[in-house]
């Protein structure tokens, strides 16, 4: 994973997928793309540019919970069913877009601000893959 200052604000972290479906633990990442920029306060924008991949916060913690994710979207848009969209990863677009391409965190202190057990997440759902978390940094 390797992180790029795109332009004032804006941050790339390239991440490299290595299974269909994964929910990759990305806070320690843009953990430090905010020390690096010396950030105090304000907003931290991150978007997956991609409609087969999505960013969730949620408890880091546990392990397995991300396989419960997994079971719980599955049902949601089976890999095996019929669908219009005939590429073979219209599931892929469907989970996506269920959990959503972006996510706006506070920043205090130079640190995210989170929950106890809350961490981000990149969500694969049709890797394995190079995907892209742009990361905003926004002072205020």
């Amino acid at each position: 994973m390797s992180a790029d200052k795109l332009c004032a604000g804006l941050h790339r972290l390239d991440i490299e997928t290595h299974a269909r479906v994964e929910f990759r633990d990305v806070t320690r990442q843009v953990q430090q793309v905010i020390i690096e920029s010396g950030m105090e306060s304000g907003m931290c924008v991150l978007f997956v540019p991609h409609t087969t991949a999505a960013v969730l916060v949620n408890e880091n913690y546990d392990s397995e919970l991300p396989r419960d994710f997994n079971e719980f979207l599955r049902t949601l848009a089976p890999r095996d069913r019929t669908y219009h969209h005939d590429d073979g990863n219209a599931d892929a677009h469907l989970k996506a877009a269920v959990i959503g391409a972006s996510k706006t965190l506070v920043v205090e202190s130079s640190r995210l601000v989170l929950g106890t057990w809350q961490g981000v997440f990149l969500c694969e759902f049709d890797g394995p893959r190079q995907r892209r978390l742009l990361v905003k940094l926004v002072a205020g």
